[in-house]
Formats: structure tokens, C-alpha cells, sequence
């Protein structure tokens, strides 16, 4: 309680806090744009739910990352070394959710280039097996995202209080916007393109990140923004000339 009440009265903690929080949010949105995809393959009536179950894993599993920090530090300690390069445990995990991503996002792609081919879709036509696949799939790539976001907090700043109240109000951000976005990908179809495009190149970042290839986070998110304006120019001309067309008629 002591720390706490000394952190609320030191103006570097609320520097450290706000600043923890928005890459937290903006770290958070990799992990949205999957969850969005991916329970945007279910039945109408479970979708929210499996959100909900999704982003709630994904805070359960940062908390209980917070509590292990010091076995978490330790997962930057190389394990072998190979093309030059010592590999740790966060490499392994990286280049392990890297790699998943890729596949999803290229089989994604596959399907909504050849909706007619659906032998291989990866949500059985069972509700029941389609949700238990879904929720699988969020929770291994919270486990991959929970990680890096914790590591990264960890990296910013010493003080456990404010890496749990970052991460609780991250999270938040994203249990509130999960529906608007998912809704907002299910109504315009070229969304779904642009976003699995981004999954695959934060897949391919991931794996460079693991092969020990630093790529500023920077450059990806200011990329995702330019993409995300062009395609909203893209929208607005698109409904101006249907609103011409319907105007003609």
C-alpha cells in the first residue's frame, strides 16, 4: 500500500503509466484484429461470446504473467545459438505464433479469394466444435501476444502496480471495441482483405523479431495506418458512386 501511495504522488509514475498504456492499447490491437477474424466464423448468436471468453483469457493470462516477472525476464536468456543468433525462450514463442499467424492468414486468404473451396475451413460446421476451435486458437495467440506485451512492460517500467493497471486498461479498450471492430469487418468485405493482410505481416514481423531481426513497431503500425486511410478513401468513393447510380435512377 506504501508504494502505491507513493507512486500516485510521483509524476514519472504517471508519465510511465500513461505512456505503458497506449502501447499497451496499440500492442493490443494485433491481437483484436485476429480475435475479430477469427469469431467472425461463428454463428451470429455466439460471436460476442466467444470475444468476451477471448479477451478474457487474454487479461487472465497477462495478470498471471505479472505475477511470474521474474521467470518472464528470464525468457530473453539465450538457449542455443544458431546462423549466428542465440535463441531464447521468447524467440521460440515468437517464431512459434509468427509462424501460426502466416499459415492462418494465408489460408484465410485462400478462402475468401475461392469461397467455393471449404473442405479445408478451419471451423468445423458443428457449433460446438467451431467455438472450442476458436477459443483454442485466441488462447494461443494471447499466450504469444500476453508475452511480448509483459516483456515489453517490464522494459518500461520496474513497478508491478502500474504494469497491472496498464495492462486492465489495455485490455478494456479492447473488450470495448472487440464488437465495433468485428461488426465494422463484417459489413465492408475488403476490410476482412486488409486485415488478414495485416495479420500476415505481423506474423512475418514476429518471426523476424524471433530470428533476431529488430523491426520498429513504428514503421508496422504507420504502414497499417496508411493501408487503413487508403481503404477508407476506397469506401467513401465507393459509396459516392453508388449514391451517383441510385441518384440516376
Amino acid at each position: 500500500m506504501q508504494e502505491i501511495m507513493t507512486l500516485i504522488q510521483d509524476p514519472a509514475a504517471w508519465v510511465a503509466l500513461i505512456t505503458l498504456v497506449v502501447m499497451e492499447v496499440v500492442l493490443g490491437i494485433d491481437n483484436l484484429i485476429f480475435i475479430s477474424i477469427l469469431t467472425n466464423k461463428l454463428p451470429p448468436e455466439h460471436r460476442e461470446r466467444a470475444r468476451k471468453i477471448g479477451i478474457g483469457l487474454a487479461l487472465v493470462m497477462r495478470l498471471a504473467l505479472l505475477g511470474t516477472v521474474a521467470w518472464i525476464v528470464q525468457l530473453t536468456e539465450p538457449l542455443f545459438e544458431a546462423f549466428g543468433h542465440g535463441f531464447s525462450w521468447k524467440d521460440l514463442i515468437l517464431i512459434a505464433g509468427g509462424l501460426f499467424l502466416v499459415w492462418k492468414a494465408t489460408k484465410e486468404i485462400h478462402h475468401t479469394v475461392d469461397p467455393v473451396d471449404h473442405q479445408e475451413d478451419f471451423i468445423a460446421k458443428s457449433v460446438t466444435t467451431g467455438f472450442a476451435s476458436a477459443i483454442g486458437q485466441i488462447l494461443l495467440l494471447d499466450l504469444v501476444f500476453s508475452v511480448d506485451s509483459i516483456i515489453t512492460a517490464v522494459g518500461m517500467t520496474p513497478h508491478l502496480p502500474i504494469m497491472v493497471i496498464a495492462v486492465i486498461a489495455a485490455v478494456t479498450v479492447m473488450l470495448v471495441a472487440a464488437n465495433p471492430l468485428a461488426n465494422f469487418i463484417e459489413r465492408n468485405p475488403t476490410i476482412v482483405m486488409l486485415a488478414l493482410a495485416f495479420l500476415l505481416m505481423i506474423g512475418t514481423t514476429l518471426i523476424a523479431e524471433g530470428m533476431g531481426f529488430h523491426v520498429p513497431k513504428g514503421y508496422i503500425y504507420a504502414a497499417m495506418a496508411f493501408s487503413a486511410a487508403v481503404e477508407v478513401l476506397n469506401m467513401i468513393a465507393r459509396n459516392a458512386r453508388k449514391r451517383k447510380r441510385n441518384g440516376a435512377h
